[in-house]
């Protein structure tokens, strides 16, 4: 599929445990295509330095190779680890309040999105291969409606047709300021 390699598609690193899909972060795709343009953009977005806008999926073994400081810092991630799962799509208390009030609008519609088609995935094809499912339909979604380019998460236009994307995928990218 153009855009992911069927190695990283079925990378446990990038399996997100909030549905989150890190194969599809503008963090980890600048970080795997060495795109310091665009790490430069995104850490201007997320407010932190561009040489610390880096990340190789959000479930690195520890100590993790690199790990974004939003990713290192996250509730979500040490709750399912401390409740020996690796995805909120196995614990019977989602969605909690991790997940509702999480702080980036887009990536809580996200989530509502993807956990419940995890859980279908894996209902149908077993966990491994419906893990795998679940990453390779986020790949499939975040492509341009109008040309197939490949996008990343967020992406609120085409690189390749500038064709506005953010409707169709997930809606324009805001931060839950107090």
């Amino acid at each position: 599929m153009e855009g992911w390699s069927e190695e990283e598609i079925r990378n446990k690193e990038l399996m997100a445990p909030c549905g989150l899909y890190c194969g599809t972060c503008g963090v980890y795709i600048a970080t795997r295509d060495k795109n310091e343009k665009f790490r430069a953009a995104l850490a201007k977005l997320y407010g932190t330095r561009p040489e610390d806008t880096a990340c190789l999926g959000c479930m690195q073994p520890d100590p993790p190779r690199k790990l974004y400081s939003f990713c290192a810092a996250c509730k979500i991630r040490d709750c399912v680890r401390s409740k020996g799962y690796y995805s909120c799509h196995q614990c019977p208390e989602w969605p909690c309040s991790e997940i509702q009030n999480f702080f980036i609008a887009t990536g809580r519609r996200v989530m509502m999105r993807t956990i419940p088609l995890w859980r279908q995935k894996v209902a149908q094809l077993g966990d491994e291969e419906g893990s795998v499912a679940w990453a390779r339909s986020e790949c499939e979604r975040y492509h341009c409606p109008s040309c197939g380019a490949p996008l990343f998460r967020g992406a609120q236009r085409c690189r390749a047709c500038k064709q506005e994307v953010a409707d169709a995928l997930d809606g324009s990218f805001s931060i839950d300021r107090p």
